[in-house]
């Protein structure tokens, strides 16, 4: 109803105030100030309204109807209840705390056991490390930016409920349109610490998708672990072996290794023979195992003759005789060059001590002959041999991905159960592995023949891929090559001549290099200290926002329009302003008024903060209107006017009372 000459005062909320008619007022009829008052500030126009002509009337509001006894409750959104905002950045402290032990314990441990393969098929392992954690961290993530909007939005109404606000730091103000980074520093400008430290721990939580991500990394690190195995073999001594069979095949690998460069064969390494065994099936990224097995160590012993004589005969002929260090002898090799200028063999060493051995257990001299580059002189060259074998127990590494080849062999006891390769006939005699006696036999004699070329062949053909002068040149080049591939010939010919098939279970240790979920120590310390200090600040961050809103009076969620519209329908100051106000214009027509909440209904009061005179322009009425809280001076006496207090008879006062009801009969 528009308020004319006549009309009761509105009820302002305070003490009712007595009308001074000794004051004179120029008001028309609508209530609007006259053209004698000051219509110019705040005005782009001489047409806009006076900046003291606007009223509110939120007495006009009447008490919301509750029951007996109950409160009014404010609007909440259920993540802002008291239990979620302690219960997050409570989960957010522990789960900081929990990376932190779970780093320790990778760092003591290398890591966590992961499967083998990957349970999730053709999904990349590095997009599964990343998006698990992400997908358990983003959610507290999310909550806690929600939280931080929410305060954000509270916040200028937190402000009005302190009263006494500026419009700049009130109403204009829009801490969720800023977001947290511009609204970070729009807090330190006016002191708004809560809101200050809550867009600061928003702004760390973007922070966590990139950290988690790269917490989680899979390393293969190297694991050993106790097993079994099954061995197939036992030492014992072949029944078929003057067949030569695994004389013959042990020569033609020599021979193919020379030729080649191939490594030993499996279950032979060095001067080692070791017990077959059976290999586990799982595939194991460079796995190894170690067994403690038998084997038979076979030592070649070969050393340079103490003097070789070349003595040229008639033609192309050569008479070459060698002497040995032990005083071995062997018969006079004549050579005809003429036949060829590279010739090479092997021949019994002619050592008195092994006159009475069979010729495969005795020693054997191989002999090299060529004719010089330099001089086209006969150059010979000899290489003395006393196979030995010794049966033992050993430590076998195998590789689990190489074909089951040893990569090491290593002593480690001697074997003294009883066995006829060490024991028996053979008594611990080595076959030298190239001389045989004569067989009836055509296919034995054959490999006989074979084997007796084919081992010095093969160095000779190892001394033409070095450089033939060259090795001869060197004082143990022959040496060496002859060291390598007697030694190789005689440990591959042991694993077949010396072993027998026999089952047995050996214990076994397996090493390999297996999956390990490793943290990585400094994403981890980062995203753990940021958990940690986010929930801890944010435990008493909500704790004092909680105690700054809970007096507000909002019953709807502010931010809607129409929620908006139900807090400053009663203000009165909506009358300076037009809808095409700009920014700057609104903070300008608004410069200079104090706002604040009505304590009674929640609603938006607008007081001017310009010093009042009273006596000078305004009554009573206007005193009212604007809502405000000035005392009145002592001097000026207060006497309730007869229409004021017929106004509050008809009203009620105070105004939830209601109205004095007449009887109507």
């Amino acid at each position: 109803m528009a308020n004319s000459p006549h009309s009761p005062l509105p009820y302002t909320g305070g003490t009712p105030e007595p009308l001074d008619l000794s004051r004179s007022t120029t008001t028309s009829y609508t209530g609007m100030p006259s053209h004698t008052e000051d219509t110019n500030r705040f005005s782009q126009s001489s047409q806009s309204l006076s900046r003291k002509g606007f009223r509110h009337s939120t007495h006009l509001i009447p008490a919301p109807a509750l029951p007996a006894g109950k409160r009014f409750r404010t609007f909440e959104p259920w993540y802002m209840h008291i239990t979620v905002v302690i219960f997050v950045p409570l989960v957010m402290l522990c789960l900081g705390a929990a990376l932190e032990t779970a780093t320790m314990i990778s760092g003591r441990n290398q890591g966590f056991p992961v499967p083998q393969k990957n349970v999730f098929g053709t999904i990349s392992t590095q997009f599964l490390l990343s998006f698990f954690p992400t997908v358990l961290i983003i959610p507290f993530a999310f909550v806690w930016r929600e939280l931080d909007w929410t305060l954000r939005w509270y916040q200028p109404y937190v402000v009005l409920w302190n009263g006494n606000a500026k419009a700049e730091e009130s109403l204009l103000l829009d801490y969720v349109e800023l977001g947290p980074f511009l609204g970070m520093f729009r807090a330190l400008r006016y002191k708004h610490r809560l809101i200050f430290w809550s867009s600061l721990t928003a702004m760390a939580t973007y922070i966590f998708q990139p950290l988690t991500g790269s917490v989680f990394q899979l390393r293969y690190n190297p694991q050993s672990w106790g097993s079994n195995v099954t061995s197939i073999r036992q030492i014992g001594l072949s029944p078929d072996v003057l067949d030569l069979n695994a004389f013959a095949a042990s020569a033609g690998f020599a021979e193919a290794a020379a030729f080649n460069n191939l490594d030993d064969p499996p279950f032979v390494h060095g001067g080692w023979a070791t017990a077959e065994f059976i290999f586990p099936t799982d595939a194991f990224l460079n796995g190894s195992m170690t067994v403690n097995t038998t084997g038979i160590q076979t030592k070649v012993n070969c050393a340079n003759p103490a003097s070789t004589t070349v003595q040229p005969l008639d033609g192309d002929g050569f008479n070459v005789s060698y002497t040995s260090t032990d005083g071995c002898i062997p018969d006079s090799t004549v050579i005809n060059a003429s036949i060829a200028s590279q010739q090479y063999g092997v021949v019994d060493a002619g050592c008195p001590d092994a006159a009475s051995l069979n010729i495969t257990f005795r020693p054997v001299m191989f002999w090299y002959f060529h004719i010089r580059d330099d001089n086209n002189q006969g150059e010979a060259k000899g290489v003395f041999c006393k196979p030995s074998i010794a049966a033992t127990q050993v430590t076998a590494s195998a590789g689990l991905s190489d074909g089951k080849l040893l990569n090491n062999v290593t002593f480690s006891g001697n074997y003294v159960t009883e066995n006829n390769v060490t024991g028996g006939e053979l008594g611990g005699k080595a076959f030298n592995g190239v001389l045989f006696d004569n067989s009836t036999d055509p296919f034995i004699q054959a490999r006989s023949i074979a084997i007796k070329g084919g081992i010095p062949g093969a160095v000779f053909r190892l001394a033409s891929q070095k450089g033939l002068q060259a090795t001869f040149d060197l004082p143990n080049g022959l040496l060496d090559l002859t060291s390598t591939v007697y030694t190789q010939h005689l440990s591959l010919a042991a694993k077949t001549n010396f072993f027998l098939s026999q089952n047995s279970t050996l214990p076994a240790e397996m090493t390999a290099f297996l999956p390990r979920l490793v943290i990585d120590p400094f994403p981890a310390h980062t995203l753990a200290i940021a958990l940690f200090l986010i929930g801890l600040i944010g435990i008493f961050l909500h704790i004092f926002a909680r105690r700054q809103r809970r007096k507000l009076l909002l019953s709807a969620p502010p931010g809607s329009i129409a929620s908006i519209v139900a807090l400053t329908s009663r203000s009165g100051f909506g009358e300076l302003l037009l809808p095409y106000d700009d920014e700057h214009t609104l903070e300008k027509k608004l410069d200079g008024l104090r706002f604040r909440l009505d304590r009674r209904t929640g609603a938006i009061v607008a007081e001017d903060e310009e010093p009042f005179e009273y006596g000078m322009e305004g009554d009573d009425a206007k005193l009212s209107l604007l809502g405000n809280q000035r005392q009145r001076p002592a001097s000026i006496p207060h006497t309730p006017s007869s229409s004021q207090l017929a106004y509050q008879t008809a009203t009620g006062y105070p105004p939830w009372v209601g109205p004095v009801k007449s009887y109507n009969p």
